[in-house]
């Protein structure tokens, strides 16, 4: 009965070369003041010593390397995971409080309830994904954006202009959602009247800019970054690394920002 190499494997146990390797070692050691340097066949035996312990040591880098590899992959799919199940979920709450005072006073209730349900089967399916159509993407935030617009009951310039040349492209989930919710959060939700926010999207040549232009009243923690863009930034960082740029501008009360992402 044959027994296969990885059967022995097992067998052996792990300490067995490692001990051996030690104990060859020392006998080259201490019979070398016997055979001396003058013996072919002691040289031989020497020089395939230190060849093969030259070996394992070059194998057991490269497992090293390796593990530590699969580690930090593991580490950020865990880390990405948990950052995806933060993703505005205080958006849903905010929004279902007002439907409830919505559903017998106006008939918008209903377009509200579509359209919310839209946006949950999205960040719940479409958003645990590794990636999504910008196309599906696209259709996310032209709903949040018309949940707003029946939210807020006040006069404001709302625009999306989007320029794609291909709603195929693949990217990460719930990217630009935290944006956009920040420019109506800080924005028009604070301001009583000539409030706007515009938004541009284009993709074109693998490669997608998302820029939102808002006007906002100062507040005192205007400067304070919150969980949202800590989020976001991360997760930029462990899908999209060296290939995004974010940037961020404050000229008075007008407030920039946009995001570059090169596609893979």
């Amino acid at each position: 009965m044959k027994l296969s190499f990885k059967k022995y494997k097992k067998l052996v146990p792990k300490w067995v070369l490692p001990l051996f390797m030690i104990g060859m070692g020392l006998f080259i050691i201490i019979a070398n003041d016997y055979f001396g340097e003058d013996n072919e066949a002691f040289s031989v035996f020497s020089l395939f010593y230190f060849i093969l312990l030259f070996f394992l040591l070059i194998r057991w880098l490269i497992r090293q390397i390796k593990a530590v590899v699969e580690l930090k992959n593991e580490k950020a799919k865990t880390e990405l995971l948990h950052l995806k199940s933060q993703v505005n979920p205080h958006f849903f709450f905010n929004t279902l409080n007002n439907l409830y005072g919505l559903m017998e006073k106006n008939s918008k209730a209903r377009l509200m309830v579509l359209k919310l349900s839209d946006m949950m089967r999205y960040g719940i399916y479409e958003g645990q994904k590794d990636w999504v159509t910008l196309g599906e993407e696209l259709e996310y935030l032209k709903n949040y954006i018309e949940l707003q617009e029946i939210r807020y009951h006040k006069k404001s310039d709302i625009q999306f202009n989007h320029q794609i040349d291909n709603f195929d492209y693949k990217i990460m989930p719930l990217l630009f959602i935290i944006l956009l919710e920040n420019a109506f959060k800080h924005g028009l939700e604070n301001l009583e009247k000539n409030a706007y926010i515009h938004i541009d999207l284009i993709a074109n040549d693998n490669e997608i800019n998302f820029e939102i232009e808002n006007n906002f009243e100062l507040q005192p923690d205007s400067n304070k970054e919150g969980i949202g863009l800590k989020n976001l930034k991360r997760r930029l960082e462990l899908v999209y690394p060296n290939k995004h740029a974010l940037s961020f501008n404050v000229d008075t009360n007008i407030y920039k920002v946009k995001l570059s992402l090169e596609l893979k």
